[in-house]
């Protein structure tokens, strides 16, 4: 029986899927830098050589995850009627919350990044790439906040780098279990209030 085109594509992006799916996986359970292909393919149940059908290698795996990870929307996709003056809490604690959220839900993909960006220029030009936008969008509230009367500790660029530099990495620690023990797991709730508390008090002076 012949198979028809519509068929092998249906396939073929079955196939694919099945490969991202599993990469993630192995990701999560070896770290990006130490999973090979044939870990992948393994995982998959598919043979090994089925991987360049679809990959030319493990770095163009990872850039297809991220940009499906883009397609889905970053962190920048908001609610467009979402409070945007920082001069409130309740706006910072808004921001915080999307940003642990973002970070708790593609955990395995930002790690696997960080870990390629170690070793690849590529990756880490990637990696700025992906939160250049994020820092402009956060920058663009703080900026408002200022012309309200708002008195920020500095240049809303620069302290917009403070609020996406902190935020990734205190969630990467707590979400990847590396924080100092508590004796008691650390609740999302409690670190998005605490984290707020701190970049308001920090934006407040």
């Amino acid at each position: 029986m012949v198979v028809g085109a519509g068929v092998r594509r249906q396939q073929a992006a079955q196939t694919e899927a099945e490969l991202k799916a599993a990469a993630v996986r192995v990701f999560a359970r070896l770290g990006y830098l130490n999973t090979k292909i044939t870990d992948i393919t393994a995982e998959a149940g598919r043979a090994a050589g089925s991987f360049y059908t679809h990959f030319a290698n493990k770095e163009a795996l990872l850039e297809a995850l991220l940009t499906d990870l883009l397609a889905r929307g970053d962190v920048s996709a908001v609610d467009e009627q979402h409070d945007d003056d920082f001069s409130r809490r309740d706006a910072v604690r808004y921001h915080v919350a999307l940003y642990w959220t973002f970070s708790r839900e593609n955990r395995t993909l930002l790690s696997a990044l960080q870990q390629a960006a170690t070793v690849d220029a590529g990756f880490a030009e990637r990696s700025r790439a992906l939160v250049e936008p994020d820092i402009h969008h956060i920058a663009d509230h703080l900026t408002r906040a200022a012309e309200a009367g708002f008195r920020l500790p500095g240049d809303p660029l620069v302290v917009a780098t403070i609020f996406t530099t902190l935020v990734p990495a205190f969630s990467a620690m707590w979400q990847s279990g590396e924080g100092p023990a508590l004796g008691r797991e650390l609740s999302d709730d409690e670190a998005i209030e605490t984290l707020t508390s701190f970049i308001y008090s920090g934006l407040g002076g």
